[in-house]
């Protein structure tokens, strides 16, 4: 595996796997499974140091963050929390035997089942977990502290889980000021901090344009907010804190940080997707996965897969389907399976739970298949080390 070019992480019901197109982007080679095989939701890497970290775990193992920082060649493992196999183990010496299991208590006991999220700025490591709490490690992942500020906040007792669960899925960093954060939960919303993490505000307010109030599914803007079961955000680049999101009823964007949210859902074929992605320059390209309806069996509509991008904003869309199934396409593209590297053009990957991995090197126009027959993929994101 090159430590050099771009080498994307996707993390799958089964363990991590490292797909790399080196410097050109081309001849890719699959390494995997890595992270002892546990379900990885959320793999990260940092492209000055070349280190990554993987988060996931399960109600059978509990919570687990696993480090590498040799490309994936060798990897450590944070055990968090505890799961089913423990108890088994402990009252069952054989399997505790067999399963390497020793006594020694876990951080965070049972607090949480699942990492679902990573997020890594100013030599913060940051963790979102199911259910929905944020993990913060100064010592870059082996020891963490729960943040209180958000723990304490006060809609936590009113917070509802979406179908996957109350996960803290999305965090968000901003490039310069360490001290401002923003994070998705399903069925919760959006929040920000600007001090660190000691206060939260809860940012799903609609804007005052009239269309924003349009919806055509239950869990749609209601009350002067947005719906609350946010599915991926992503800043924009550059000046000003542009943020979009996809979430359970369209695509939204943000010109004032998530005070403020305004429809850009006309032109897509469906409000129901999961991925969000910006242009690493533009911030008035996105590029989207609609599927056809969360109770529509959630695969594209017509049964033809399409990424749809806009390159304003969201006011205007196409159908980008070069080189893309057209026909009896059923797969869905989960939450954080849409990644992009800062190429030019920019590279745009995704991954589907019927385990192929796309990969556009011309920011979405031909779009070619990488890898396949994968577990589920949960997962892509995009180390790009040039």
């Amino acid at each position: 595996m090159s430590p050099d070019g771009v080498t994307l992480l996707v993390g799958t019901t089964k363990g991590a796997f490292l797909i790399s197109g080196g410097g050109d982007r081309s001849g890719w080679t699959v390494k995997g499974p890595l992270c002892d095989g546990w379900p990885v939701n959320h793999m990260i890497g940092d492209p000055e140091s070349g280190r990554i970290w993987a988060g996931g775990g399960g109600d059978w193992s509990g919570a687990a963050i696993w480090t590498s920082d040799d490309m994936g060649e060798s990897w450590s493992r944070v055990r968090l929390t505890k799961g089913q196999m423990d108890d088994w183990a402990a009252s069952d010496p054989e399997v505790a035997a067999m399963i390497g299991w020793s006594a020694e208590p876990l951080p965070f006991a049972d607090q949480f089942s699942q990492v679902w999220s990573l997020g890594y700025a100013h030599d913060r490591l940051y963790a979102g977990a199911k259910p929905a709490g944020l993990l913060v490690s100064e010592d870059g992942g082996k020891s963490f502290d729960r943040n209180a500020g958000l723990d304490n906040h006060p809609s936590a007792d009113s917070w509802q889980p979406g179908a996957a669960g109350l996960v803290l899925h999305t965090i968000v960093a901003h490039p310069e000021n360490k001290d401002k954060l923003w994070i998705g939960i399903s069925a919760a919303g959006v929040f920000a901090t600007e001090d660190g993490g000691e206060t939260w505000e809860r940012r799903n307010r609609l804007s005052n344009a009239e269309e924003c109030a349009a919806h055509d599914h239950p869990a749609g803007p209601r009350e002067g907010e947005i719906g609350h079961c946010v599915h991926n955000m992503m800043r924009a680049p550059g000046d000003g804190d542009v943020l979009y999101q996809q979430n359970h009823h369209g695509v939204w964007r943000s010109a004032d940080g998530g005070r403020s949210w305004d429809n850009r859902t006309e032109g897509l074929p469906s409000t129901f997707g999961f991925p969000i992605r910006v242009h690493p320059r533009d911030a008035q390209t996105i590029w989207t996965l609609p599927l056809n309806g969360d109770t529509a069996g959630r695969f594209p509509p017509d049964a033809a897969a399409a990424v749809w991008r806009s390159r304003d904003g969201g006011l205007h869309w196409e159908a980008l389907r070069q080189g893309l199934p057209q026909q009896n396409c059923y797969f869905t593209v989960l939450r954080q399976a849409m990644a992009g590297d800062g190429r030019d053009p920019a590279g745009i990957y995704f991954g589907t739970n019927s385990g192929s991995v796309f990969a556009s090197l011309d920011e979405g126009e031909t779009w070619q298949e990488i890898a396949r027959h994968l577990p589920t993929v949960l997962c892509v994101e995009a180390l790009d080390r040039g």
